[in-house]
């Protein structure tokens, strides 16, 4: 058994180490750590798939299913459009966005409560002419609070009332979680926009580059046609067409190569390529007024002339497919008859060509195409559209039906008439019925590799408890906080499990920390659920890094923030959080 512990013990810290490396998939470590852990010995032969059969699984993934069917709706569309009004001081604006986000994270995923507001907010800011990046920090981690209050407003939750289920026969409830989420995300929310916003920095580049985000400056490449060898136009002769349409012209690229400089004495010529920057629009304008066609635009039926070309605004996530690649690497032209016609990225101009740059998590991508075309792509990219997540498929007059189906299916949980996973399995249901999700936006809502992540870590989970690594850790803690209170030891254990989910998927640092904390229970003869709650509340709190949530991840080109300008509000509001929920917890579930 001692060895069984080192060699678990050891796996973790290899899984903790790869995961915050970043360089490698967390679903592919988490599987190859399942695998390793069954040809150890450690997981039974029996068991190594057992995670993809869990609840927990199939809850998360109805409970995706179930937030796109609400957005398709409209529904969380009429909640959103309400709440927004630039003439509002900012502190209010904040604290009225805030608690917008947080309402509706705690019914739906965080992502999505995000994606459908952060336009609106940049929107706002537009209008009150000031940078995005003063409230879209406090807006992402609002959601973030918001996701605690309910079992379904966050994946840790979910993973925290199975785990319940497994160890001590009963999960919890849905509003189990509300006493103690509901006032730690009241205290975040009148934080964030009290005071957490004047903590962000006041330089100036967060203004310049929020100001880029909001009027969707891009850097662009537009193809001189061929009929441009018949005149002799130069650089320099464009200028005055940029400059009615607002555009800046940065070089000129001939036979793949960036020539030196603005190279405005240049005369064009056939296949070279006018590099520019400007809003969407600008640059449509600019490229019919001076003749010029998009790269690939010899890939799409009528080329730049053809009838249904829109251009489309998306954010990369983290998890994208695109995220590290470029997009002739991924063949995204080829595949999709999509061009990538421009990227912004926290403000700043490079020199890379556009459909060579090796895009990164965080930048905001100018999609061309029909709009069928440029939705697939951007589904099989995993990029999050920024003008309304599914503007073409929105059934408004049926947003009272699919609210009333939503409700229903938690009232049954509520009641004890069904379980959730079939409850919700029941509302998914009635969503395809009634046309709200198709049998591709079912597969496509669920985010795979969290399902994989879960159903790999699940098993070895449960090794951990098995073979007492679990124990020997949180003797460790009990070490370290020995003589003092239990609530000791629970701050502690918040503390650790707070500062794993800055760098790890909040789903496995639950997983980690969830039969740590019941150990210490059991060891000191206090309630489980005390400390059940605690790792679930600090398993959700990942304020520090852009990469402990996907959130942060989100808003880290829209804002122009930096990696390090994150802490400046992230570890006040996590020692707040610390501060809140210990009397929110002795006071709800007594230890």
């Amino acid at each position: 058994m001692p060895e069984d512990q080192t060699l678990i013990i050891g796996l973790f810290a290899v899984i903790f180490v790869l995961l915050v490396w970043g360089r490698v998939r967390y679903d592919l470590v988490a599987f190859g750590a399942l695998t390793l852990g069954a040809i150890l010995g450690l997981v039974p032969s029996d068991d190594v798939f057992s995670g993809f059969g869990h609840s927990a699984v199939a809850i998360i993934a109805l409970v995706l299913i179930v937030s796109r069917g609400l957005s398709s709706s409209g529904a969380v569309e009429l909640i959103a459009s309400r709440v927004i009004d630039p003439e509002r001081p900012l502190p209010l604006h904040i604290a009225i966005i805030g608690s917008a986000g947080a309402v509706l994270s705690a019914v739906i995923n965080n992502v999505a409560a995000l994606a459908l507001l952060m336009p609106l907010d940049v929107e706002a800011a537009e209008k009150a002419k000031r940078a995005a990046g003063q409230s879209l920090m406090p807006l992402s981690f609002a959601t973030i609070l918001g996701g605690m209050v309910t079992l379904i407003g966050t994946p840790p939750n979910i993973v925290i009332s199975e785990y319940r289920q497994d160890v001590l026969g009963q999960s919890f409830s849905m509003f189990d979680f509300a006493p103690v989420g509901l006032t730690v995300a009241i205290a975040g929310i009148v934080f964030v926009a009290l005071i957490g916003w004047r903590l962000l920095p006041s330089r100036t580049s967060i203004a310049e580059q929020g100001q880029a985000f909001r009027k969707g400056r891009y850097v662009a490449e537009l193809k001189v046609a061929e009929s441009a060898g018949e005149k002799d136009i130069t650089v320099l002769s464009l200028y005055p067409t940029a400059e009615d349409t607002d555009i800046h012209i940065l070089g000129l690229i001939r036979h793949g190569k960036r020539r030196p400089g603005l190279a405005s004495r240049e005369t064009l010529q056939p296949g070279d390529f006018l590099v520019v920057e400007g809003e969407p629009k600008s640059i449509e304008a600019f490229m019919g007024k001076a003749s010029l066609e998009f790269a690939g635009s010899e890939q799409h039926e009528g080329g730049v002339l053809a009838p249904g070309l829109a251009l489309r605004e998306a954010i990369v996530p983290d998890d994208a497919r695109i995220n590290g690649h470029t997009a002739r690497s991924l063949g995204l032209l080829h595949r999709h008859a999509v061009t990538l016609l421009g990227v912004s990225r926290e403000g700043r101009r490079f020199q890379d060509r556009v459909r060579l740059l090796r895009v990164r998590a965080g930048d905001v991508l100018l999609l061309l195409g029909t709009p069928r075309n440029v939705e697939s792509s951007m589904e099989w990219l995993g990029v999050l559209p920024i003008e309304g997540r599914h503007t073409e498929v929105i059934q408004r007059r049926k947003a009272g039906l699919s609210i009333a189906v939503f409700v229903g299916a938690v009232g049954l949980a509520v009641a004890g008439l069904l379980p959730l996973a079939v409850s919700l399995a029941a509302a998914v249901i009635a969503f395809l019925l009634l046309g709200l999700v198709t049998g591709r936006e079912v597969y496509n809502s669920i985010e795979w590799k969290v399902i994989v992540l879960l159903a790999s870590l699940i098993p070895l989970a449960e090794a951990f408890e098995r073979t007492g690594g679990a124990e020997l850790l949180a003797g460790q803690i009990l070490v370290l906080t020995a003589d003092s209170a239990p609530w000791v030891s629970l701050a502690v254990l918040m503390l650790v499990t707070m500062t794993m989910s800055d760098f790890l998927n909040n789903v496995a640092t639950t997983l980690i920390a969830a039969p740590i904390g019941l150990s210490i229970a059991r060891t000191l003869d206090a309630n489980p659920d005390t400390f059940l709650m605690a790792v679930a509340v600090a398993a959700s709190c990942a304020f520090l890094t852009p990469i402990g949530h996907k959130n942060n991840t989100i808003i880290l080109g829209p804002g122009g923030y930096r990696f390090s300008d994150y802490w400046r509000m992230g570890l006040p509001l996590e020692v707040l959080v610390i501060a809140v929920s210990i009397p929110a917890l002795l006071l709800f579930w007594p230890i």
